[in-house]
């Protein structure tokens, strides 16, 4: 008896840990992964969003929105940079992905503002999301609360966003 429990005990650890690791979203062909947002600071009430989409499909496709609970208002903005001055911007006609290629929001550039959070994010937690592509549809998504600190090997030094309070 008590092996069977250890058995099933053992199972249902391994089917958790591998439903753990399948952090990525799918929707049509494409395909949704490492999203994340960091910890807010005190006083913080704006968050950016980052994650890596993957079209797999032989026509190009688009991120029009993002919505979620967490904030009363979710854009999609990008950093550029004019006569030296780097500027945050949002991309109305929304992120394009091309066609059988990946697109990396990530500081710097392309990203996701959470504005006027309804509570702090909170390092460890997960903050729910609706992403609408114009070909591929809608796709719930979750993205992983990292340290305030938190800064992506190979990404480029942090652009903002980590504690800044932005004005919108």
């Amino acid at each position: 008896m008590k092996i069977r429990h250890f058995a099933l005990a053992a199972a249902l650890a391994l089917g958790a840990q591998g439903a753990a690791q399948a952090a990525d979203f799918k929707v049509g062909q494409i395909e949704v992964e490492d999203l994340w947002v960091r910890a807010s600071a005190p006083g913080q009430t704006n968050g950016a969003g980052y994650l890596e989409i993957d079209n797999d499909a032989k026509t190009p496709d688009r991120l029009l929105s993002v919505s979620s609970p967490a904030a009363e208002r979710v854009e999609l903005h990008e950093v550029v940079t004019e006569k030296g001055v780097a500027q945050m911007r949002e991309v109305a006609q929304g992120v394009p992905v091309p066609a059988d290629g990946e697109v990396k929001l990530r500081p710097g550039g392309y990203h996701v503002m959470f504005l006027k959070l309804k509570a702090p994010f909170a390092e460890g937690g997960k903050i729910p999301a609706t992403l609408r592509f114009e070909q591929a549809g809608e796709v719930q998504v979750q993205f992983d609360v990292k340290p305030i600190a938190y800064h992506p090997a190979g990404d480029p030094a942090p652009a903002g966003h980590g504690g800044h309070n932005m004005k919108h």
